[in-house]
């Protein structure tokens, strides 16, 4: 089913623009990629990026509660022909919406991978990016609300996450989770491990 990917603002989309048609920018991005792109270039699919703040076992537990996230960005997947060579992040800025930086590398394919194995599910979802930098960890959050704002909303339990490769140790990339089965591993992770119990100091009876 085809996703519902949310309309970016329009001055996040104009910033991401101006810069593609700026040699200086493009010449000045730390990707190599990019600056050797011959032909035109064009900015697909935004994605609201989300950031999880950090979790707490005992409010999620006692609540029941899903964590709270805030809008950080916008990101836009740069095209040049058949292919995605970039990304760029915009940011929001006291006087609006502006372009961030450019960049490449594993995320950006991922990124395209999720997508395209998302159009395979039965159901529509709104996509979003969802970053935990805890564990430097990003995924695909699948939103089920497709008519939402992009801005706000929270994971819901039976929204889906797919970790984008490189994905941390023991949490398989691009493998459709719920938010109720990937949470608590990931809360689990951000958790201190609890201090050893100090031996007792009085000597058993003989």
């Amino acid at each position: 089913m085809p996703l519902h990917v949310p309309p970016a603002p329009a001055p996040a989309l104009r910033s991401v623009l101006a810069a593609l048609g700026s040699p200086t920018a493009v010449h000045e991005a730390h990707t190599p990629a990019l600056r050797s792109v011959q032909g035109p270039l064009t900015a697909e699919l935004p994605l609201p990026v989300h950031v999880l703040d950090r979790l707490s076992v005992s409010g999620h537990a006692a609540g029941g509660r899903p964590p709270r996230t805030r809008l950080t960005g916008w990101r836009f997947l740069i095209r040049s022909g058949d292919r995605f060579v970039a990304a760029a992040d915009t940011r929001l800025t006291p006087d609006g919406w502006a372009f961030s930086h450019f960049f490449e590398g594993p995320y950006v394919a991922a990124t395209e991978r999720a997508l395209r194995q998302a159009e395979s599910l039965a159901k529509g979802y709104q996509p979003r990016l969802l970053s935990v930098p805890e564990l430097y960890m990003l995924t695909l959050w699948l939103h089920g609300a497709v008519g939402a704002d992009a801005a706000a909303g929270l994971p819901a339990a039976a929204d889906l996450l797919v970790p984008l490769a490189p994905a941390p140790p023991g949490i398989a990339p691009f493998r459709p989770h719920p938010v109720s089965e990937l949470l608590p591993v990931m809360t689990h992770r951000l958790t201190p491990a609890a201090p050893p119990v100090p031996p007792t100091l009085a000597a058993p009876a003989a």
